[in-house]
């Protein structure tokens, strides 16, 4: 049988893994690194360089080398969150003709799908090298809190990538699975996930090889990129106060900034103070101006205030939807690369009243999961169960652009729910039902999934024919809405599947060109 692999697509580095055994195995790629930056560049010939040679050319190529595509992918290019990150970014982010936040690169738009490809078909390589096959079939991770158009996204990413993605698989999930795996015990876990790009806090309890979640929450815009920005923003000040230059404004002088941020946040893990050392950063009228100073650990920590306090929301949301208090968590684990801070370490132990655990790899552990929920699926772990949940509400929109919920957050999947609306109007011959998902009460402020229209109602006043709408959702995310008219049972149903922005014409072009 065909093996599955499994990704973890990250915000900064991926990583990729393999069951050998029943057991986990991270692979190292053809440069001897167990992760990979998830960057992807155009050098001037027009050559797509992947991971650790992509970052090595970063400062010299800074429009043409795209990192953190992850936090554009499913997202539309007026989306607040978007607007904002745009100007942290020496590359340029685009509008797509349907809208969607696309990357210019040498004046040709790409979609974050096909960026994340790039990153994808290098981790398929790396496995291939290692099991000395080809490798077709892959279980990808994302952020708990992805919505389903950015889960479509990523899914698409690995078509063009020449990947059938066999599952989309939470990422704290992911690392609980690993963990669970290696740790037998009945327990409950907080799964802690602050990576590059997203933060996820998921609750899980374990129970004779059932992994059932509980609750999940997040928020898909607070990561590591945040934390070196707030790094970047204290050099530039600084510098532009003493030169009168913001250095935010060249391309160049930003890369080599984010390089020395990155650089600096993870010193100062270890380390009390650290030295920020960038010569012949900028040129002034008297010649070449330099970037020296010394950067303090509480410095940091001070300037990351509102970041950490952003941590605490998610957490208490999550215990309150598992109907949990910090007391009945058995463990923390602490996830993602942003994790090492001992500032999040501090904020973790504060809110659930435990230090984390860190008998985990962060940056390894939710590769090393997508690869025991391949072994589940393919029969070879049939001691293991997983429940998982839906993460965000779901419901209809009605009068005054509310949305009425129909399915929860937190529901555990599959799951089915119905819902009776009345008409608004008199004489109503039709209803248009329009399907959101999202936390927020007025439905235009959420992610629209899709519309449908049950016609040929009987006429009647205003309320008195009533509609039944009933929700089903499998064990893989994919709804199917029924709505039916109460009394003569006339129905109409659509299955919502996702789309992600590109056409399945666009996804086939560019997987023929990845395999070229």
């Amino acid at each position: 049988m065909a093996r599955v692999i499994g990704i973890d697509l990250g915000t900064t580095n991926s990583c990729v893994a393999v069951l050998e055994g029943g057991e986990p195995t991270v692979i190292h790629n053809q440069e001897g690194g167990r992760t990979t930056p998830s960057m992807v560049s155009w050098n001037a010939d027009g050559d797509v360089v992947v991971g650790a040679a992509s970052k090595r050319q970063m400062v010299t190529n800074p429009q043409r080398t795209v990192f953190g595509a992850k936090r554009l992918i499913g997202r539309k290019y007026l989306d607040r969150d978007v607007q904002q990150l745009m100007s942290r970014l020496p590359y340029a982010v685009v509008a797509a003709k349907n809208g969607d936040a696309w990357v210019d690169v040498a004046n040709t738009p790409r979609s974050p799908q096909e960026i994340s490809a790039h990153v994808l078909a290098k981790m398929k390589r790396v496995a291939e090298d290692y099991l000395g096959e080809t490798i077709t079939e892959a279980v990808v991770t994302v952020p708990a809190y992805f919505d389903d158009v950015q889960r479509q996204a990523t899914k698409d990413a690995g078509a063009i990538a020449g990947l059938t993605v066999r599952a989309i698989l939470n990422e704290p999930t992911a690392a609980a699975l690993a963990y669970g795996l290696q740790h037998q015990a009945n327990q409950r876990i907080a799964v802690f996930d602050l990576g590059g790009g997203t933060f996820d806090i998921s609750i899980l309890a374990i129970e004779n090889g059932v992994f059932e979640v509980l609750a999940t929450h997040g928020d898909t815009v607070l990561g590591g990129d945040d934390f070196d920005r707030v790094i970047i923003d204290l050099l530039a000040d600084d510098f532009k106060n003493e030169h009168g230059m913001d250095l935010r404004q060249d391309s160049v002088a930003l890369q080599r900034l984010k390089e020395a941020a990155e650089r600096a946040k993870i010193e100062l893990s270890s380390a009390m103070t650290t030295d920020v050392n960038l010569p012949f950063i900028a040129a002034g009228p008297a010649g070449p101006l330099h970037l020296m100073r010394e950067l303090e650990r509480g410095q940091l920590e001070r300037a990351c205030k509102t970041l950490l306090e952003r941590l605490d929301p998610p957490c208490q949301k999550a215990l309150a939807d598992a109907r949990c208090t910090p007391a009945d968590i058995d463990q923390v684990l602490l996830v993602g690369g942003m994790t090492r801070m001992p500032a999040v370490q501090e904020r973790a132990h504060r809110i659930f009243g435990k230090q984390g655990s860190k008998g985990v790899n962060p940056d390894e552990i939710v590769a090393m999961g997508a690869a025991v929920h391949s072994g589940i699926m393919g029969g070879e772990l049939q001691e293991v169960v997983l429940l998982d949940v839906t993460p965000h509400d779901m419901g209809v929109k009605v009068a005054g652009d509310k949305m009425s919920v129909v399915i929860q957050a937190n529901t555990s999947i599959p799951t089915r729910a119905k819902k009776v609306f009345a008409t608004t109007e008199d004489n109503q011959t039709f209803v248009a039902i329009e399907i959101f998902q999202g936390p927020n009460e007025l439905a235009s402020r959420n992610r629209r999934l899709g519309r449908f229209v049950l016609g040929d109602l009987r006429p009647a006043g205003r309320g008195q024919t009533k509609v039944e709408v009933s929700f089903t959702m499998d064990a893989d995310g994919i709804l199917e809405i029924t709505a039916a008219e109460i009394g003569t049972g006339r129905a109409a149903s659509v299955t919502i599947e996702a789309s992600s922005g590109l056409t399945a014409d666009e996804i086939q072009r560019l997987a023929h060109h990845q395999a070229r």
